[in-house]
């Protein structure tokens, strides 16, 4: 099979500005992305849901995620990456808004639904620029990406603390991120990469991932339920397990994404140092360390030190996992990034609604030591990755035949 996939600047701009407007983008999801997870308190008091209510209704998130999977792998390998990137960011950002409008449980379910949909298809489309500036450069750059997703995302959940503190209503306050959301895209649209078409290889929405691509798919899965659910749950847990007061209710979140956010930068470097299975395998105990600790030792500095040990364990699996899945020879390239990337954002969003199920019949330490278990398995999944990712130099002088043995 012929897998071409061969991004192509803009002549117009230098490597430094593509990632620039990359990173942008990356930038926007994770500020509505937190901003949405920051005033979940607010909208379940708002609708008087309770924790089981709340754990069904963000169930319309992953729903959403999912059933955009063929359309998205297909209209980015046969259409490119570069428009679906900012349509989706104006679509995202949008909705956003409107979930800040749900006066009724039926309409933030809608709401939430579209929410996930166009999160999914923006997700992977600008994973898909990232990975096609990283060929042209010619070196690991993924990490760095979402390192600005982390920062992003710790930026609009402080904000989001702010405005909750100041008592600004949730519509005013996703408007404001919506409009800054508008003008992202109008500066850094036109500094996307030109073209990253798939060339050749089979385009059908329905391709089934295959060998290695399904334990990386099963392991950013994993990571990634873990994250979905410290972003929507740390909170929660200070408040009403440990009983912190309000001005260390955020202490654990601000740890954890701090240092998901940090390590994030350093996370190309270390799995050069120490290989991509290692990488992986000490990521699981980390996070599964880390949430243990947190039921184990439940006062607040001990929880501050847990959720700091999630957020490194969580912080390199989905970087490392995309750029190990851009390299495939077994699906086209756009293809499998979107099957990969759609798996880990489904964990993503699946995290959350699954704390609150566990912890409306068990309570929540119960749901982190799940959560703990569901960490620990991307330890034992790594024990599947068998190769490692390439050096970058050698992907640029072999570009379609990049990456893992079956």
């Amino acid at each position: 099979m012929n897998c071409n996939f061969q991004p192509e600047m803009n002549k117009n701009f230098s490597l430094a500005g593509h990632r620039i407007s990359i990173s942008a983008f990356f930038f926007l999801h994770g500020v509505c992305f937190a901003s949405w997870a920051s005033r979940i308190p607010s909208i379940q008091q708002n609708l008087h849901l309770n924790e089981t209510s709340l754990g069904a209704v963000l169930f319309a998130l992953p729903v959403g995620s999912f059933l955009t999977v063929p359309l998205s792998g297909l209209l980015v390998a046969r259409r490119g990456s570069r428009d679906l990137v900012w349509i989706t960011a104006l679509i995202y950002s949008a909705i956003l808004s409107c979930i800040g409008f749900a006066g009724a449980t039926w309409q933030l379910v809608i709401a939430l639904f579209l929410f996930g949909s166009s999160g999914n298809m923006c997700n992977i489309a600008f994973n898909t620029q990232a990975l096609g500036l990283e060929k042209l450069y010619g070196r690991r750059i993924m990490s760095s990406f979402h390192g600005v997703w982390s920062v992003a995302g710790l930026a609009g959940a402080g904000f989001g603390g702010w405005v909750m503190g100041t008592g600004m209503p949730v519509w005013i306050h996703f408007l404001i991120i919506t409009g800054l959301s508008f003008l992202i895209v109008f500066f850094c649209r036109q500094q996307l990469l030109a073209e990253d078409k798939q060339e050749g290889g089979r385009r059908t929405a329905f391709t089934r991932p295959e060998g290695i691509l399904v334990i990386l798919g099963m392991i950013a899965f994993c990571s990634m339920m873990c994250q979905g659910a410290m972003f929507d749950w740390t909170g929660v847990y200070f408040k009403k397990v440990l009983h912190a007061i309000p001005a260390w209710i955020g202490a654990g979140y601000t740890a954890y994404m701090l240092s998901m956010a940090a390590t994030r930068f350093l996370a190309d470097w270390i799995s050069h140092h120490i290989g991509l299975r290692n990488t992986l395998f000490w990521s699981g105990v980390l996070t599964a360390g880390g949430l243990v600790l947190m039921v184990l030792i439940p006062n607040i500095p001990a929880s501050i030190v847990g959720s700091t040990l999630v957020g490194i364990g969580v912080s390199p699996v989905v970087p490392l996992v995309y750029s190990a899945v851009a390299q495939s020879k077994v699906m086209a390239a756009p293809l499998a990034i979107a099957a990969v990337s759609t798996m880990g954002f489904i964990g993503l969003l699946i995290g959350p609604p699954l704390v609150g199920f566990v912890a409306g019949w068990a309570g929540l330490p119960v749901s982190f030591i799940v959560l703990a278990a569901i960490g620990l398995t991307v330890s034992i999944l790594s024990f599947k990755v068998n190769y490692e990712i390439k050096p970058q130099d050698e992907i640029s002088s072999t570009a379609s035949n990049i990456a893992s043995e079956i």
